[in-house]
């Protein structure tokens, strides 16, 4: 899946309309998307007839345009879509979430497909990406869900909300420096991996304490319910989560880098510059 890093350094592509991309990517003989599993009427309840539409967007215009890979189309209900949807379970009620580096939606959107109560920011900077979301948010009228175009440490004073997720963003030590900061007191980030989670764990314990954490483990959910649980980090924050010093010098070095490099395409293209 998509790194946030890697991302920001591409251009976007221009707007498609999911439907005609959809068809587009049918026409090339996609592989072909496998039925909803029983257990997804039971995972996403009222809102099964919307999920069975994103994944259908998802096999679709998301192949098309790069978010998601053809080999996953056939497994995109176990692997992506239901593998997403429980992290539900951990969430308290009511509350507020933002999915960093979000991506094709994932974990984002099954979760707020799942738990209508829950407030989902999808935070992802590639304008292609954001596109996506914005019409499949519109498409499947999810009103608890907003798409923001923009990196996790642009976002810090601006965006504060009890939960942060990521999925296949970055390392867990880079990813709570991303996410830390966007917590309320006492939140908590959930960050779904896979075999490499104790390791991952182990080696950022000593970075999770500098950003406030105060608790973190590896548990499973979906237990029960599918085939394979989903492994994810949970790390809680205390009284006052770090790492906001470090993220705002971090989006103001950003800022300074984008406001030179337009500085000098302005003079590139003023002219040639004098050579001697």
């Amino acid at each position: 899946m998509d790194t946030e890093n890697a991302a920001a350094g591409r251009p976007g592509a221009a707007d498609v309309n999911p439907a005609a991309a959809g068809q587009a990517a049918e026409a090339a003989d996609a592989p072909e998307l496998a039925g909803a599993p029983a257990v997804a009427r039971e995972v996403f309840g009222d809102r099964f007839d919307a999920a069975v539409r994103y994944t259908e967007l998802l096999a679709t215009a998301g192949v098309q345009r790069g978010l998601i890979g053809p080999r996953e189309v056939p497994r995109l209900w176990d692997r992506h879509v239901l593998n997403c949807a429980v992290l539900a379970e951990l969430l308290p009620a009511g509350s507020t979430l933002c999915d960093v580096g979000s991506g094709a939606g994932l974990p984002g959107i099954p979760v707020a497909l799942a738990r209508p109560d829950v407030s989902v920011t999808l935070l992802e900077p590639l304008l292609r990406r954001t596109t996506f979301l914005e019409e499949v948010v519109r498409e499947l009228g999810l009103e608890n869900v907003t798409v923001l175009r923009g990196r996790a440490e642009e976002m810090v004073g601006k965006l504060a909300v009890d939960v942060v997720t990521a999925r296949a963003v970055a390392p867990l030590d880079r990813l709570a420096g991303w996410g830390m900061p966007l917590l309320r007191p006492h939140g908590q980030m959930l960050a779904l991996k896979g075999d490499s989670a104790e390791q991952e764990l182990a080696d950022s314990r000593a970075g999770l304490t500098k950003l406030g954490a105060v608790e973190w483990s590896v548990i499973s959910v979906g237990e029960g319910t599918l085939e394979t649980s989903t492994r994810v980090v949970q790390v809680k924050a205390g009284e006052s989560p770090g790492g906001v010093k470090a993220a705002t010098r971090r989006a103001k070095a950003a800022r300074a880098g984008r406001n030179a490099g337009a500085r000098t395409g302005e003079r590139t293209r003023g002219g040639r510059r004098r050579t001697r």
